[in-house]
């Protein structure tokens, strides 16, 4: 459903390569031979983004005066948000997409790694906003406020060839890996409570913080597969030398959201009218396309749209 262009392995992802070469997997040093660089990816200039002043006037005075937009973002889920290859720079399209809308707000982005589940309770106190892949379901919108940027499915990944044959339709009985946190994390829970209520083999849950931390154990053998947003998937069988594959098709797609605090309605208002300006002008889908992300564009940036 997705396409991606596939880059040299960053330091997020290389726990990863450790496990193949330990497994006897291969060059651990690239993934796909000849693939560009992270940065030549990454092509998105934000200094070609200009202010808005109407935009801009919106701001709440004591972020305009710090002259940055602090985003919280758990800088483990490549494509979107990840480390480049100095361990210290985050990259991916969400980054680009916050120094996008910074600029625009008349503002400097300043990304901060933090902790999945640590981004929604910090809103409006640590970040200003949580840009990192958000699924926007109900519970989320009960938090805070929910910006749509994007929009994402759901795929399972397992071994090359699926060397265990498994069914996408019956995980019962199987071990399967998912970040903890996400919507896919819940997902599997209810998925266990079935497999117990049909009297079916029990699923061996493997939940890890880091997304790379999941892929690492499916391609060292400790999961049979993993449960992850289709992007994240389609980037891990890229960074792993086609070492997975993905199983079955990309369902439950849904919207994504950028977060912001119920409290504050002046930056919600900024935050929408400076995403909405992204798209209008095209900047936006370059930022998508640079990724290989064109396909999970978005026309609108609705607050709070309704989900099931």
């Amino acid at each position: 459903m997705r396409t991606f262009r596939p880059a040299v392995l960053t330091a997020v992802v290389l726990s990863s390569a450790l496990a193949l070469a330990a497994c006897g997997g291969g060059d651990d040093d690239t993934a796909t031979p000849g693939a560009p660089s992270a940065s030549a990816a990454a092509s998105f200039d934000p200094t070609s983004v200009a202010k808005d002043d109407a935009v801009a006037a919106l701001v709440p005075e004591k972020i305009k005066t710090a002259g940055k937009l602090v985003v919280g973002s758990d800088t483990t889920y490549a494509p979107a948000e990840y480390i480049d290859e100095d361990g210290t720079t985050p990259i991916g399209y969400d980054v680009d997409l916050a120094k996008a809308l910074a600029a625009v707000m008349g503002l400097q982005a300043d990304v901060q790694t933090a902790s999945f589940t640590g981004i929604i309770p910090a809103i409006g106190s640590k970040y200003d906003v949580g840009i990192s892949s958000f699924t926007i379901n109900p519970d989320r919108l009960q938090q805070a406020n929910m910006i749509q940027y994007f929009e994402a499915g759901e795929a399972y990944a397992v071994p090359k060839g699926n060397p265990k044959k498994i069914d996408p339709a019956n995980l019962c009985g199987l071990t399967v890996g998912v970040q903890t946190g996400t919507v896919e994390d819940e997902e599997l829970d209810a998925l266990i409570a079935k497999c117990k209520a049909d009297g079916k083999d029990d699923i061996t849950p493997l939940k890890y913080e880091k997304q790379s931390e999941v892929t690492t154990a499916l391609v060292g053998g400790k999961a049979d597969m993993m449960y992850a947003d289709s992007p994240i998937i389609a980037y891990a069988i890229a960074q792993t030398g086609d070492k997975l594959e993905q199983l079955g098709d990309v369902f439950a797609s849904a919207p994504q959201g950028i977060v912001v605090s119920k409290d504050d309605q002046a930056l919600t208002d900024a935050v929408q009218k400076a995403m909405q300006k992204l798209i209008d002008s095209g900047d936006y889908l370059k930022i998508l396309t640079a990724w290989g992300n064109e396909a999970s564009a978005v026309e609108t940036a609705e607050l709070n749209p309704s989900v099931g």
